[in-house]
């Protein structure tokens, strides 16, 4: 493993968030991030790069055979955060007084965040 590979891709997405894919086949749609894949700096979006899979029947699995349909991971660099307000924007970050972060829009400068997920 080369030094390059085995550095972590730096992206401030994270899981459930809302995004446009802006190259490749898929360019225009949009989906909620499902998985990201830092190491290999892949992203798994909702709806997007779906691809058909030939599955063989397995009974102890209740899985019929077929094919079937799911979304493949492609590169984190052909999505863009969709904000609430401008569509497709830059992603920015604000440093409050105490030290914490957040993310907010390039265009309005309006925070990314959602709430906060309690407990269970």
């Amino acid at each position: 493993m080369t030094a390059q590979q085995n550095e972590r891709t730096k992206t401030r997405l994270v899981r459930d968030d809302t995004v446009e894919v802006i190259a490749g086949r898929d360019s225009g749609k949009r989906g909620r991030v499902l998985d990201i894949d830092r190491k290999k700096g892949r992203i798994l979006v909702e709806h997007a790069m779906v691809v058909k899979k030939h599955v063989r029947p397995n009974p102890q699995r209740q899985v019929k055979g077929g094919i079937a349909e799911s979304e493949a991971f492609f590169d984190i660099s052909n999505v863009m955060i969709v904000c609430p307000q401008c569509g497709p924007v830059r992603i920015g970050m604000l440093v409050g007084e105490d030290g914490s972060k957040t993310r907010i829009c390039r265009k309005c400068e309006q925070p990314l965040e959602k709430k906060k997920r309690t407990a269970k």
